[in-house]
């Protein structure tokens, strides 16, 4: 079975591993540290949300708190963001900048971006795709059926297509967030600036590695499909 196929350890999970535990590593060191540097306004995270819906175009939503450390998102079912504790109770810089980040996403709905339009629309898609691989995959694999593992590769591919439309979801909504920022006046010195563009990039590098994780997962696949075919 696949599972244990040396090139799979070599060419997916090890690489895999490596880059998750640096995007992770490098992703809370540097929360870390931003958050112990305060905001020039002294504003928690929830203080910050409410300055941007008022002083910028976006139109207020509600906020909520949940547990947990770097578990804030914005709920487009719901229409809520939801900040975790340490950004909402928090004065610092990074409660600032994740704050701004989840409140880019909410302007994203609210414009009607192109972005999450295409990565919305594929979302029914995934309620499925994920079963329908793997058991496509397994079958194929057990009875040597080559058609049956590239039925697993393209159900497979709609994954790694959500995963790579992720990136420029989030890219975009840092730079908005950044913008948002500066339109209500809350990164007057570059510490601010460079701190907030700190924290973002950090935390898009968890998304890059999940990208390229599934991309290497998707070539692994392929390499499997075309070497049973021999």
């Amino acid at each position: 079975m696949f599972y244990f196929d040396s090139s799979y350890f070599l060419l997916v999970a090890i690489p895999t591993l490596l880059i998750s535990a640096f995007a992770q590593m490098y992703l809370k060191s540097t929360f870390a540290k931003w958050s112990r540097v305060p905001n020039t306004e002294r504003m928690t995270g929830m203080d910050v949300a409410k300055v941007l819906f008022s002083r910028t175009s976006l139109n207020p939503i509600p906020l909520e708190r949940v547990s947990g450390s770097l578990t804030d998102h914005y709920d487009p079912s719901a229409n809520v963001v939801r900040l975790s504790d340490p950004i909402a109770t928090q004065p610092s810089i990074a409660a600032m900048a994740v704050t701004a980040h989840e409140l880019g996403h909410v302007q994203q709905y609210q414009t009607g971006s192109g972005l999450i339009a295409l990565r919305s629309a594929l979302l029914p898609a995934l309620q499925f795709t994920p079963t329908i691989s793997y058991i496509a995959f397994m079958i194929g694999i057990l009875l040597n059926l080559t058609g049956l593992i590239w039925v697993g590769i393209f159900f497979f591919g709609f994954m790694v297509l959500f995963t790579v439309l992720t990136l420029p979801v989030e890219f975009d909504a840092s730079r908005r967030g950044l913008l948002l920022l500066k339109q209500a006046g809350l990164t007057d010195t570059n510490e601010e600036v460079a701190g907030a563009r700190a924290v973002l990039t950090a935390a898009a590098l968890t998304y890059v590695g999940a990208a390229i994780t599934s991309v290497l997962q998707l070539l692994y696949y392929i390499n499997l499909a075309q070497r049973s075919n021999r």
